[in-house]
């Protein structure tokens, strides 16, 4: 697997010889230098609690579900706009400073969610929480996306001097396992932390981490690995224009969906993702109580996180495209199997089957964006993906919420059916456009 030319430059971070004992993951410190695996691991926890720290806050200081929801709704949105625009300040100016800027301003925004939370009057009702959201989907929109930053890192680490053949599958394996549990421990901690001291303390907490580790993240030596792709001259983007301007049509349209087509994956996989979570709570409100989902969700998380790892000894005669099929193909069967428990037993044993083609899949789709990223734009790309995962996420709880609400539990897991079903239909069409070529990636 090579990652996108944009990812291609030497590094002088570490040169790594291969380790006597501990396998593939054990060269992944060696190639990246001591800290920065715990750094990439817990900088991003900030943005794990945020989305569920302020459903927490707002609802617990205004006392409506309706405010706490839209809160959170305002963070997921503001996420998913603003992961691209981070990711193009990254590949522009370089990962360092755009982090820098964005840990303290971040930690600003955060700030005044919780404080906008206590202070701003009335907020009971929607039409007066309006400095509330606006706060929430500032604090969503500029937190620093850290895991698709230490994907691009890894990528050109990876394809320097000193990487070796399967070190980006075991690094990217590593990072979706890393995601995984983030996105489990996240919530988790909130839930601790505003039970047990107080509703405002997750977001002060998440602020805290993003002032501290994003800085220790940002001035890692491993930011060298990734080079800028400063703005064209004038003179340079005309004949770039002109460039573009002489490809066939056919060849423009098929660079266009070449990186589209993980995009609308991820987007995909957030709607399996957020449907499945709603789904489980309508379905746990039926014995048990809702909030019994989050336990059930986790069990998921942890053999797709346990999966993920396992792509780094998976055989290079498996080869991406048939990775993605395979999965989403097992993906889809296995889904279908969420319509048939009544009570948790079966459902925890249905999701611990289920997360084992999640990971392996996440590994695939990320791999396949850093294949098709334009020269100079694999920054942008890794974000855009972290973006549509956020945005499908929302899609995927508000649908289903609506069928567990008019229907029943039943009918919104058929969403997660049809978002893995969707997701073998993209892997069917990404095969034949890596077959051809990730050339025209590279014009669009």
């Amino acid at each position: 697997m090579n990652p996108s030319p944009s990812s291609t430059t030497s590094l002088t971070v570490a040169t790594p010889a291969a380790p006597r004992s501990g396998g593939r993951f054990a060269r992944l410190p060696l190639l990246a230098g001591p800290g920065f695996i715990p750094l990439g691991l817990f900088a991003r926890l900030p943005l794990a609690m945020l989305t569920v720290g302020a459903l927490t806050l707002v609802t617990a200081v205004t006392g409506s579900y309706a405010v706490g929801g839209a809160a959170a709704g305002a963070v997921g949105i503001g996420s998913a706009l603003g992961a691209p625009v981070l990711g193009i300040l990254a590949d522009r100016l370089g990962q360092r400073p755009v982090l820098l800027f964005f840990a303290v301003f971040n930690t600003v925004a955060v700030t005044a969610l919780i404080l906008a939370a206590y202070l701003v009057p009335g907020t009971q009702e929607l039409s007066a929480a309006v400095p509330v959201l606006a706060a929430a989907f500032v604090a969503g929109g500029s937190c620093p996306q850290v895991g698709p930053l230490a994907r691009v890192r890894w990528m050109a680490m990876s394809s320097s001097g000193s990487g070796q053949q399967g070190d980006l599958d075991t690094a990217l394996s590593y990072e979706s396992t890393a995601d995984e549990l983030t996105f489990v421990m996240g919530p988790a901690l909130v839930g601790i932390l505003a039970s047990l001291v107080s509703s405002w303390l997750p977001l002060a907490l998440a602020a805290a981490l993003t002032l501290t580790l994003v800085p220790a993240f940002a001035v890692h030596p491993t930011h060298r690995a990734v080079p800028r792709t400063p703005a064209l001259s004038g003179t340079a983007a005309a004949a770039a224009r002109q460039r573009r301007k002489a490809l066939p049509a056919s060849q423009r349209a098929a660079g266009v969906f070449a990186v589209g087509l993980p995009v609308l994956a991820m987007v995909c996989m957030g709607t399996f993702f957020g449907s499945t979570q709603t789904s489980l709570s309508s379905f746990a409100a039926g014995f048990a109580s809702s909030e019994l989902a989050g336990l059930l969700y986790a069990v998921m998380g942890l053999s797709s996180a346990a999966a993920a790892l396992s792509v780094a000894y998976w055989p290079g005669r498996f080869s991406i495209p048939a990775r993605w099929l395979a999965c989403a193909a097992l993906m889809a069967g296995l889904a279908a199997l969420l319509l048939l428990p009544s009570t948790a037993p079966p459902m925890i044993l249905v999701l611990l089957v289920l997360g084992v083609p999640v990971g392996p899949l996440m590994v695939t789709v990320f791999a396949i964006g850093g294949l098709v990223a334009p020269e100079g734009k694999l920054g942008t790309v890794m974000t855009a993906l972290a973006s549509g995962l956020v945005a499908g996420t929302a899609v995927g709880s508000s649908i289903a919420g609506q069928l567990a609400q008019t229907v029943g539990y039943s009918a919104a897991f058929l969403v997660p059916v049809c978002a893995a079903s969707a997701l073998f239909l993209l892997g069917a069409a990404a095969a034949v456009v890596l077959r051809r070529s990730t050339g025209p990636a590279a014009s669009a």
